[in-house]
């Protein structure tokens, strides 16, 4: 049996949340196959394949066998199932739900991610214009959604709250898995050490956010919040514009901001191993990687109170209504004492634990290992 990854959406250079998703997924399946574990139902080897549109993807990917197809954003995307044919998968796996699929001959497995973009419906604003146009009257109603889905053999999602959402606004007729998120998380010993500097750490006072500025991130509870904290440093590591700035320093401007406009993942580390908290105020989210990867460094988290971040954070979680600064405040307080402060980072890493790249993997291939010998749906 073949299977083929749809790693065209792999960043040049450097991840974003879909290219994360795919290169984790993908080196997971490898490592099962190189100890012979990737297995269809009937005991024999899955063999894989990466699509990619870009042969510097492979920078970001895995060690596999490849093809080169057209890209996601081309106009042939409507058609590139003729191009994926000729390599003759029996199976594919996109980590997104819009792939072309006139004329396949394979089974299909499509993933959504979430439906934040329903009640947030700004794009991101790196797509070109044209898809930004087309994203938004995607979102104006649930059908072309359903639409998308229903052309699949079964749909794969990276949480149980967007699990539930799908069945709450029957996206699908089609079997849904979850293959959650997870981070590459560093050793043990990291997070061992951070508990055991609990006293430096919960006087550091000092705030990291990891994520956009678009607007259902809701980045003003935050800034509000470390204006009520004296003595507070909110450090805001992804690249900014000049307006993003303006707006966050006008929403408090007693705030102690400081912006990096992008960090390496090692100053990533660094600044996690030196911080009070990782804060998140999101309105809505699929998932939340910066979650994991503060947790599984030791470091704790205080974020909104919504339903991914109550899975994601579980009993380690420090929860605030989401627009309600005051109480992002008192929950980042409570990490003073360092006693507490310690106790946060030892749950953190347990709960960070139990999300990884490996029970995803065998979560999708269990899914497509059932399809050997079986025709896709048209």
């Amino acid at each position: 049996m073949r299977l083929a990854l749809d790693c065209r959406y792999t960043r040049i250079a450097r991840h974003d949340g879909i290219s994360r998703y795919t290169a984790g997924i993908a080196g997971a399946l490898k490592a099962l196959s190189d100890r012979g574990e990737l297995l269809d139902d009937a005991g024999e080897p899955i063999e894989l394949l990466m699509l990619i549109s870009d042969e510097r993807q492979l920078a970001m990917l895995p060690e596999l066998p490849w093809r080169l197809v057209s890209g996601p954003t081309s106009p042939l995307e409507p058609l590139v199932a003729l191009q994926v044919d000729r390599a003759h998968p029996d199976a594919v796996f996109s980590p997104m739900q819009t792939m072309g699929t006139l004329g396949r001959r394979y089974r299909l497995a499509l993933t959504v991610h979430d439906l934040i973009y329903y009640s947030n419906p700004t794009p991101p604003h790196d797509l070109p214009a044209f898809v930004r146009v087309l994203w938004r009257l995607y979102h104006l109603a649930w059908w072309p959604q359903r639409m998308l889905l229903n052309r699949a053999d079964a749909v794969v999602t990276v949480s149980h709250t967007t699990e539930q959402l799908i069945e709450q606004h029957h996206l699908t007729k089609r079997p849904v898995v979850v293959a959650r998120n997870a981070a590459d998380l560093p050793g043990r010993d990291v997070a061992d050490a951070a508990a055991a500097d609990a006293a430096r750490r919960a006087s550091a006072r000092s705030l990291l956010y990891m994520g956009s500025f678009m607007p259902y991130k809701n980045v003003e509870t935050l800034v509000r919040a470390t204006a009520a904290l004296p003595g507070y440093t909110l450090h805001l590591l992804s690249r900014s514009t000049d307006a993003d700035k303006a707006r966050l320093r006008a929403a408090a401007p007693d705030a102690r901001l400081v912006f990096h406009d992008g960090v390496s993942d090692e100053r990533y580390q660094e600044l996690l191993g030196e911080a009070t908290a990782l804060v998140t105020a999101s309105l809505d989210e699929g998932f939340g990687i910066p979650l994991v990867e503060s947790m599984g460094a030791g470091t704790p988290v205080v974020v909104s109170d919504i339903p991914v971040f109550r899975e994601i954070g579980g009993e380690a979680a420090l929860l605030a209504p989401a627009r309600d600064p005051d109480a992002f405040a008192a929950a980042v307080r409570t990490l003073e004492d360092p006693g507490t402060w310690a106790e946060r980072s030892r749950v953190s890493r347990t709960q960070a634990e139990t999300f990884s790249w490996e029970a995803s993997a065998r979560s999708l291939a269990a899914l497509v290992g059932g399809w050997r010998g079986r025709s896709p749906r048209r």
